[in-house]
């Protein structure tokens, strides 16, 4: 494809996605529902979503989140996930497997990221019978894969999170529907590409576009801080070639991760970059750096869906080959966030279809 001055493609959904809660769930989630037609909503909440009746109770404040006078300003679908725990039983896995509103567990290692201080501490003892279910019954585990080890180096805690846990994990549910989440290293992609079983991984912006350079660039810079961290540029090459590939493993997730500019702006910093207000602008930058634009409709609109079970979309979007200039803040409630590569200009602007 060459220098197209416009790309049209099926609407696409997001396999990741923070969207947090009250004033600042209603300050994001239009920006998701602007782009993409349904998205995994994750449970990490200050209060974890663990059970089906609060996934439905989210599902709800999201859905009025998008109203404004009673109405839908947007069709937008939240697809809910449920917080997996060391108390999580086989029952809690046949309550959302019966339940058409959930649509996988999450699992995080305790301590790993934003509010996963209720995480999974025991995952081949306590969450057996729960995993033994899942696999089952088809329900797809998605995982943040790090290690949270103290002596584990922080860019090295993936690749130990995939000879600690993944090898086991295949080994003890071989066909246990699994999605390592925003993958950062040549040995996630590695280990995707090549494990048996139903399997996939999803590639968030951010690693797409930048290494870890980025965080240090003229000073230090937190709004490109987001766990797992950037990696090395050799780490980023293979996730572009893995996102731009004909492999059907490989799909968007962009792990957009809102926090106000003071909490990201302070002298422990929360982890997370917030891309959902133009997530394709820079998902087509990523691409088209990679001569791979031609490859975009399929990572963004249709792996997803064959993954999931899940009907492909029937509405289409248009980007625009022009400046887009990145805000430099976006209301968040009372506060204000900073979108990731605030300032810059893209080459791309997004339409609808």
């Amino acid at each position: 494809m060459t220098n197209p001055t416009t790309l049209t493609m099926i609407r696409p959904d997001d396999w990741h996605l923070h969207l947090r809660d009250g004033e600042g769930l209603k300050a994001v989630v239009k920006d998701t529902a602007r782009q993409f037609s349904r998205a995994i909503v994750m449970p990490n909440l200050a209060q974890p979503v663990t059970t089906v009746s609060m996934a439905l109770a989210y599902r709800d404040r999201i859905l009025q989140a998008l109203q404004m006078d009673g109405k839908s300003v947007v069709e937008f679908t939240p697809l809910m996930t449920l917080y997996l725990t060391d108390n999580t039983t086989a029952q809690d896995v046949r309550d959302a497997v019966n339940c058409e509103h959930v649509y996988a567990f999450k699992l995080y290692p305790a301590g790993a990221t934003t509010n996963s201080d209720s995480g999974v501490t025991d995952l081949f003892g306590r969450c057996a019978p729960a995993l033994e279910a899942m696999e089952k019954l088809g329900m797809p585990l998605l995982v943040h894969g790090e290690v949270t080890d103290p002596d584990v180096d922080v860019f090295d805690r993936e690749a130990v999170f995939i000879d600690r846990v993944m090898l086991k994990l295949r080994q003890q549910f071989p066909e246990l529907k699994v999605v390592f989440e925003h993958l950062t290293t040549k040995n996630g992609v590695d280990y995707v590409r090549e494990a048996p079983g139903p399997i996939a991984g999803t590639l968030t912006p951010q690693h797409l576009l930048y290494n870890r350079n980025a965080i240090f660039q003229g000073g230090l810079q937190p709004h490109w801080f987001c766990l797992p961290v950037l990696k090395r540029e050799v780490h980023r090459q293979a996730l572009l070639d893995a996102a731009t590939s004909d492999s059907p493993r490989f799909f968007l997730g962009t792990d957009s991760a809102p926090h106000a500019q003071h909490l990201k702006e302070a002298s422990c910093g929360c982890a997370g970059c917030y891309s959902a207000l133009h997530a394709l602008e820079l998902y087509a930058t990523a691409f088209e750096q990679a001569g791979r634009l031609d490859r975009l409709e399929a990572f963004a609109s249709l792996r997803g869906p064959a993954f999931y079970g899940l009907p492909v979309n029937t509405t289409k979007v248009t980007l625009t080959r022009s400046s887009y200039t990145v805000p430099q803040t976006v209301p968040f409630g009372d506060d204000s966030l900073i979108p990731l590569a605030a300032g810059t200009t893209l080459n791309w602007t997004f339409s609808e279809g």
